[in-house]
């Protein structure tokens, strides 16, 4: 298709790589996106996953993305089959497609890509005549069930040891056997592999989880709840983890002006987070933390500085990491400008503050997340408003120009009360901060409602309802709207709605996302009928089974069946703990085993 190659050759003549590929092996392989270009290219696991892919020496490794509305149309238009950014070679003529997949969000996607690659979209509908469509990523560590029925392997946790292990098991398998199903029971065996065939959940008859257990391929279809629990124990995957970060360094290896993050040579410092705040995904599935040395990062800055001015430190908290300002003082002291992630407030101190501000970075994220002292506490954020405050201060002082403030709206226990200290604390930092002798040009607040997410303390807690979501975030705006120079930007609550029902969804959810794909991506409509089918049908599954329900304590999740080296009773005592306000000092990796992510 003339649009599509014409597209993809100038994206291709754009891009400088700042790797070596191996010489192309036996296994062609498409590595996959399920968003659009721009957005894949922003990401920095997926660029991670294409250098381990492109330079193993068994893979020939080429890369997809969702197709931009335009081409989408003319691919439906012509019914010309979706193809690979590299050769413009069909998908389906891949032996393997590998999604890398960052946000639920993106599920949807999946189906329509299968779909414009005229591939089955149910794993059980394919012939060995298909790809092997295999799944990774952020979103599949903590729940991969909702798009289990389209996925046949899922690689759980983090892929520089896992991928070329399943590279390398693949290529042994491809000379030992031809039959798809015998591969995937041999692949399944990989530390980290879940083959959801393999895996037969069962529900009650209040339609709650009641047993998941592993099957033998003779014993794939168990008709009832005992046929189940009959055929296996309970079974695990265990999570795959990296300890020893600068084994693998992690930077921008593709680089190209069509992403977010255009201008940027991204770094990644970290991965998880000390501070537990008991909402955040990222502090628990990367438990325990791991920090990059500055020895290392500095090695890797310096080769970003020789691509780009703008250094993007990543990591889900910075101001934490050993040697943050020497590391933002060498790059602009190099003649470069460090972009830090988000900076905890009581853990920027002067110096980072200056490091920051006068190499002409020009806005800093902060996240109080919650308006209210009691609010802080509940989620564990360990911040105090002076200390708030008094981060501000140093960053404008350091020269920071702009300050973007995140929070989120709808957390358990909250009161309007609370809700209303959002705007409070915001005209706090404005009246110091805005006014004519300021040099801060503006505050930006980014307003999300809460999402209960796996893995976390608060997973049992259900998000809140839509209509009293709504009334807080207008008055919210209402109170903000005569600030000058304070922009609120204000995530959907439908759009937090559908994210909840994939992030805390059982298998069943693959049904609602046929369903949706099948509606032309009318997600809400599709929703709100089902929801209108569950009153009039019992039985019937509704949305808000996932989303406003509080789930029992006791109650076996859709995700348990996945290791994540934290001890689950350690997340219902900080639950515990959050309903009663209590505080939880941030980890010790060197002598804590409280969550049993940090081994003897």
């Amino acid at each position: 298709m003339w649009l599509t190659t014409e597209r993809a050759r100038n994206r291709l003549a754009a891009e400088k790589s700042i790797f070596s590929a191996a010489i192309d092996g036996d296994i062609p392989l498409c590595l996959i996106y399920p968003n659009e270009y721009a957005v894949g290219m922003s990401n920095l696991g997926f660029q991670a996953a294409y250098k381990i892919f492109t330079q193993h020496e068994s893979c020939r490794c080429e890369r997809a993305f969702l197709p931009d509305p335009d081409e989408a149309a003319a691919l439906r238009r012509t019914g010309a089959p979706l193809a690979s950014l590299e050769t413009q070679r069909p998908l389906a003529d891949f032996e393997i497609l590998a999604f890398s997949i960052s946000f639920e969000t993106d599920y949807l996607h999946i189906l329509d890509m299968l779909a414009a690659a005229h591939i089955p979209l149910r794993a059980a509908e394919r012939t060995p005549r298909h790809p092997l469509v295999i799944a990774g990523g952020p979103a599949t560590f903590l729940n991969p069930e909702p798009i289990a029925d389209f996925i046949d392997l899922f690689l759980i946790g983090e892929g520089e040891e896992m991928i070329p292990e399943f590279l390398e098991r693949y290529a042994s398998l491809e000379r030992e056997t031809n039959d798809p199903a015998l591969r995937l029971q041999a692949l399944s065996t990989i530390a980290g592999a879940y083959v959801p065939t393999l895996f037969q959940p069962a529900y009650d008859a209040t339609g709650h989880l009641a047993q998941v257990t592993q099957v033998t391929p003779s014993a794939r279809t168990p008709q009832t709840v005992q046929d189940v629990q009959a055929s296996s124990q309970a079974p695990t995957v265990q999570r795959r983890l990296v300890m020893d970060l600068d084994a693998y360094p992690t930077t921008s290896q593709l680089l190209t002006q069509e992403t977010v993050f255009g201008d940027m040579f991204l770094v990644e410092a970290s991965r998880g987070c000390e501070w537990g705040c008991r909402f955040c995904a990222a502090g628990f599935m990367y438990r325990p933390v791991r920090y990059r040395s500055t020895a290392a990062l500095t090695q890797q800055v310096t080769q970003g500085l020789q691509e780009r001015q703008t250094i993007g430190l990543i990591g889900a908290e910075m101001a934490s990491q050993p040697g943050i300002a020497g590391l933002c003082e060498f790059i602009g002291q190099a003649g470069g400008r460090a972009s830090p992630s988000s900076l905890k407030a009581d853990v920027i101190t002067q110096d980072l503050a200056c490091a920051v501000g006068h190499n002409n970075t020009h806005s800093v994220t902060v996240a109080p997340e919650a308006g209210s002292e009691r609010m802080r506490q509940v989620i564990n954020k360990n911040l105090t408003e002076p200390e708030i405050l008094r981060a501000t201060e140093l960053l404008i002082g350091g020269g920071v120009q702009a300050l973007k403030l995140y929070f989120m709206m709808g957390l358990p226990t909250e009161t309007q009360d609370d809700v209303d200290a959002i705007g409070t604390l915001t005209q706090k930092i404005h009246s110091r901060f805005c006014g004519k002798r300021a040099r801060i040009g503006r505050i930006t607040l980014s307003i999300n409602a809460f999402v209960p997410k796996p893995w976390t303390p608060l997973q049992w807690e259900p998000m809140e309802e839509l209509p009293a979501l709504r009334r807080k975030m207008a008055r919210l705006q209402k109170q903000l709207a005569r600030l000058p120079r304070v922009t609120v930007d204000i995530e959907s609550p439908r759009e937090a709605y559908y994210q909840t029902v994939l992030s805390r969804g059982d298998r069943r959810v693959g049904q609602l996302l046929l369903d949706i794909h099948a509606h032309g991506g009318d997600w809400w409509s599709v929703v709100q009928r089902w929801r209108r089918e569950a009153k009039r049908r019992p039985g019937a599954l509704n949305p808000d089974f996932f989303v406003h329900r509080r789930y029992d304590s006791q109650e076996q999740l859709p995700w348990d069946f996945i290791d994540h080296g934290v001890d689950k009773h350690y997340l219902w005592v900080e639950w515990r703990k959050a309903l009663l306000e209590r505080q939880t000092p941030p980890c010790d990796v060197t002598s804590c085993r409280s969550c049993a992510a940090c081994k003897e």
